[in-house]
């Protein structure tokens, strides 16, 4: 498995942000441990977790066994909803940091909305936590455009992006253009659509054009836009096709037409502010 070129990165409110990171939604044991060490020695420097996803440590184990200076790496991870209560919060901070084993993060996230508990006092505390130095960074993640607003409105730090799920299939135009607005990044997870985008005709046929995979036109389509994508893979040897998009560029007849294949309703995963998680 040979090494990857350098990967850019773009600048949001202070943080650099490597433009293609690994997500580890659903790795777990060793498995995991293996995918992020195997990503950094391939030459990926961002990773992206959360203390959800039940993986922090083997995360950490990865991230050591590459060899990879920490100054050289962005580490993202996410707080869960219910413990968006202020000592919770620091609590549960402290908590992904054991279990990384580091000493801070670079970007520390509110994973989804919890409208059972005031945002004042949950971004109250994201923002001390920043400033006690547990992380580099902050943001918000899974957030619509009021929320957005209102975030941004009541962050005493600056926040850095808004983590959301971003595809060709899914019309995310608006949250995209607040994002931009307010010079903040935008984090696409499931960027490929789950796989789904594999089969997807446009992307094959404008795939053969450039030699590329149609995973690889997706994503370079949302790069291009200098949307951040972290696809989570489990297969070591799809590594270095996720970040190989770099070399090639689409044109803007290839953007506008796959912009046409999104959808308000192209959505993968339930919105929790609209009542579709439970948060206990």
């Amino acid at each position: 498995m040979s090494a990857i070129g350098p990967i850019p990165g773009i600048e949001a409110n202070g943080a650099e942000i490597p433009l293609v990171g690994l997500g580890t939604w659903e790795l777990r044991g060793r498995a995991c441990a293996r995918v992020v060490e195997q990503a950094l020695r391939l030459g990926y420097r961002h990773i992206d977790t959360a203390e959800i996803y039940d993986n922090e440590r083997e995360v950490g184990d990865g991230i050591r066994a590459s060899g990879v200076k920490r100054s050289d790496l962005f580490v993202t991870t996410k707080i869960w909803p219910s413990h968006f209560a202020p000592r919770e919060l620091e609590h549960a901070a402290r908590d992904c940091l054991v279990r990384l084993r580091l000493s801070e993060v670079d970007l520390l996230l509110l994973h989804w909305p919890n409208p059972q508990i005031p945002l004042e006092e949950t971004l109250g505390a994201l923002c001390k936590v920043k400033r006690d130095g547990l992380t580099r960074h902050i943001g918000i993640s899974n957030f619509t455009v009021a929320l957005i607003e209102q975030a941004l409105q009541i962050a005493s730090e600056p926040l850095v992006c808004d983590q959301v799920e971003c595809h060709p299939f899914l019309d995310q135009s608006k949250v995209i253009a607040a994002c931009r607005e307010h010079g903040i990044a935008v984090i696409a997870y499931s960027p490929i659509a789950r796989g789904g985008i594999r089969n997807d005709n446009v992307l094959a046929r404008i795939g053969a054009v450039h030699k590329k995979t149609a995973v690889q036109i997706c994503l370079r389509f949302l790069v291009q836009q200098n949307i951040v994508v972290i696809p989570r893979t489990s297969k070591v040897e799809r590594l270095s096709e996720n970040a190989a998009i770099f070399d090639f560029t689409l044109s803007k007849e290839e953007m506008n037409e796959i912009a046409r294949l999104g959808s308000r309703d192209g959505r993968l995963v339930d919105w929790a502010y609209s009542g579709h998680m439970n948060w206990d």
